[in-house]
């Protein structure tokens, strides 16, 4: 990805942040609670373990890791500070200003020493940075020996003819859902653009693997629209 889609992408962010929340429940039919439940569950963070949340756009996950981990000290990282500042103000509201902690940064350049982490998530934000691969060794870099990096993103489905509905809502109906309700056409246009390029399940745990994780498990969500990929970085 060249400076000006960095670019682009981040002025992307910048505008719709005020309508994020309510197009991330569009766009996954309201799915997408259910399935950070479900990763929740997964990771069974315990009380007092820390955790980096990337591209924690408004906050929503970042929140769950920190009422999970009650005293934890948690950290969400994003480049937009128009995300920032909305996420802000449901952090403040719940109280958790002394727990969390939000950072202006770069999913590939992260601003911490390694090993820093119990857990390092990134929720539906891997698919807009340039270089997965390079956030993924970042992630990788970061988290303690045997912590986990979870990535929850919208993903491929592959069973017919759900695959062809689905194609259908996101290249030609969700750009229109994102007119009318976020007054924002072309930057719903361009999230189903992104996910075109953006790895299948399988391809996907394969660079969990090349960025030096271990016990790589990928589990379908909702047909396949979206994924769940967990790794561990192994004890020395």
């Amino acid at each position: 990805m060249d400076t000006n889609s960095k670019s682009h992408v981040h002025g992307v962010f910048e505008r719709i942040a005020p309508k994020y929340d309510l197009m991330n429940d569009l766009i996954s039919f309201r799915r997408h609670k259910a399935w950070r439940k479900l990763t929740m569950k997964k990771m069974n963070v315990q009380a007092g373990q820390t955790a980096l949340d990337l591209c924690c756009g408004t906050c929503d996950w970042t929140i769950a890791l920190a009422d999970a981990s009650k005293t934890g000290k948690i950290v969400g990282l994003d480049f937009s500070q128009n995300m920032l500042d909305v996420g802000a103000l449901k952090v403040e509201k719940l109280g958790m200003n002394k727990q969390i902690t939000l950072v202006q940064g770069n999913a590939m350049s992260l601003p911490f020493e390694d090993h820093s982490f119990d857990f390092v998530t990134i929720g539906f934000g891997l698919r807009n940075v340039p270089d997965y691969l390079q956030v993924l060794k970042e992630m990788h870099r970061v988290v303690k020996p045997g912590g986990k990096v979870v990535c929850l993103e919208v993903s491929k489905p592959t069973w017919q003819p759900f695959k062809a509905m689905y194609n259908l809502y996101f290249e030609r109906l969700l750009p229109i859902i994102g007119k009318v309700v976020a007054k924002s056409f072309q930057e719903y246009k361009w999230l189903p653009e992104s996910l075109k390029l953006f790895p299948g399940r399988q391809e996907l745990a394969e660079l969990f693997e090349e960025a030096g994780l271990s016990q790589v498990k990928a589990y379908p969500l909702t047909g396949g629209v979206a994924a769940l990929h967990m790794g561990t970085k192994e004890k020395k």
